[in-house]
């Protein structure tokens, strides 16, 4: 697991895909699983092999800045969960007057 050491978040589980292919290991969005079974030691997650095997390489030498997480989202096309916070943040500073 990747956590974010500002706010403590689980945001990456690190997948090793070597069972499936000459393997390599991928990030997955933490907020993505949809399922865990304890006694089989898996994680569900609503994505296709496909998807996970072309995912962008993670490499444990290297941060995982901004640029390495809008492109694991977009390889996905979905939001980055950032979106949200920024928005959020936007909110509190600029605090509706209605």
């Amino acid at each position: 697991m990747l956590i974010d050491e500002e706010t403590w978040a689980i945001r990456y589980l690190i997948v090793n895909t070597s069972n499936w292919w000459l393997g390599h290991q991928v990030l997955i969005p933490a907020d993505w699983i949809e399922d865990v079974s304890w006694p089989d030691a898996k994680a569900s997650v609503n994505l296709t092999r496909q998807a996970v095997k072309d995912a962008p390489p993670y490499n444990p030498l290297m941060a995982v800045d901004r640029k390495t997480e809008i492109s694991i989202y977009n390889h996905y096309g979905r939001p980055g969960y950032w979106l949200d916070e920024d928005q959020h943040e936007t909110a509190k500073s600029h605090p509706s007057t209605a």
